[in-house]
């Protein structure tokens, strides 16, 4: 009777291990050492990948509307994870590590410009691939060079500052696997504020522009936000330069651009106080942006910048 007990407990045992097994691989995490290191992977392999592709075929809401084509698949990773960094050796191996675990197949690029710190060895040890210049480049410089430079089917794009967790950038990859070009974080900036600050305003004013006032605040300014390789190649790797202007060859270009998941980046950053005699040059800078985005626009779409001037004829009044 012992005996029967024994082997039914480690019968019920055996059951309950490979249930558990599943749910675990039902969540779509693996562990896979590297090193010394351990990631746990949040979002499915390659070979899980394709098979959610060959069953979304009927589907083109859900497909994967502009992933390469199988052979070229094989050579370049499903994801290029895209990072400036000046002067962050304090965080940027916490940002590598977090980038790393988003998915098995991935590189991290980290452009290191500018720098008089050891950025680029931390960046290096954590497991990125470093691309190191003497000269700054700014945010919006080291991306477009590290566009450049990936191979990934997905580019994401994230500061070297802000250690997000991989939960909270593979959102970002997963709608970019659906079909979506362009994943923006669904960040509107503080919109309660008096008065409201104005890089906010002209964030939403710029999408008001484009007709997609449903984005309200969100930016290719704001980190983290996602490409396709489709929508790279329409929007140009220039243009990441010029957020603002990059965004706006997107929606006028048809791309899918959306918001789709929500990381406060406000709070997360954090605030550096400096005394001015003026007005912060920074905010000045995405001002600028916007206006060059906004010329485009025009210089496209015609002066009203494709709005009608409905039954006006102003050639009367002159």
């Amino acid at each position: 009777m012992r005996k029967t007990r024994t082997r039914a407990r480690y019968a019920t045992q055996s059951i309950m291990t490979r249930r558990k097994a599943a749910l675990k691989k039902q969540r779509l995490k693996s562990r896979y050492k590297k090193g010394t290191k351990t990631y746990s992977f949040v979002i499915p392999s390659r070979q899980q990948v394709s098979q959610e592709r060959e069953q979304a075929k009927n589907g083109p809401e859900h497909g994967l509307r502009h992933v390469s084509q199988q052979g070229e698949d094989s050579q370049r990773p499903m994801l290029s994870v895209i990072i400036p960094a000046m002067n962050e050796e304090r965080t940027i191996g916490a940002v590598v590590r977090e980038a790393l675990r988003i998915c098995r197949d991935a590189e991290v690029l980290v452009i290191v410009n500018g720098s008089t710190d050891g950025t680029g060895g931390v960046a290096k040890r954590a497991g990125a691939r470093v691309l190191s210049y003497a000269e700054a480049l700014g945010h919006d410089g080291g991306r477009k060079i590290g566009a450049a430079a990936a191979r990934g089917q997905v580019l994401l794009f994230t500061d070297a500052d802000i250690a997000i967790p991989a939960e909270q950038l593979a959102p970002y990859v997963q709608a970019v696997l659906k079909g979506t070009d362009v994943a923006l974080n669904d960040y509107h900036g503080p919109v309660n504020r008096s008065p409201i600050h104005p890089v906010v305003e002209a964030k939403h004013m710029l999408n008001s522009i484009l007709a997609r006032s449903d984005l309200r605040g969100a930016s290719m300014t704001a980190i983290p936000h996602a490409l396709s390789r489709h929508g790279l190649e329409v929007i140009g790797i220039s243009s990441l330069e010029v957020p603002p202007l990059a965004q706006a060859k997107a929606v006028i270009g048809g791309l899918r651009v959306r918001a789709v998941h929500h990381v406060p980046v406000g709070r997360m950053n954090a605030v550096r106080i400096k005394r001015r005699s003026g007005p912060d040059p920074l905010s000045q800078l995405v001002l600028n942006d916007h206006l060059e985005a906004i010329r485009w626009i025009t210089e496209t779409l015609g002066s009203r910048g494709g709005y009608s001037d409905l039954e006006r004829v102003r050639s009367l009044a002159r």
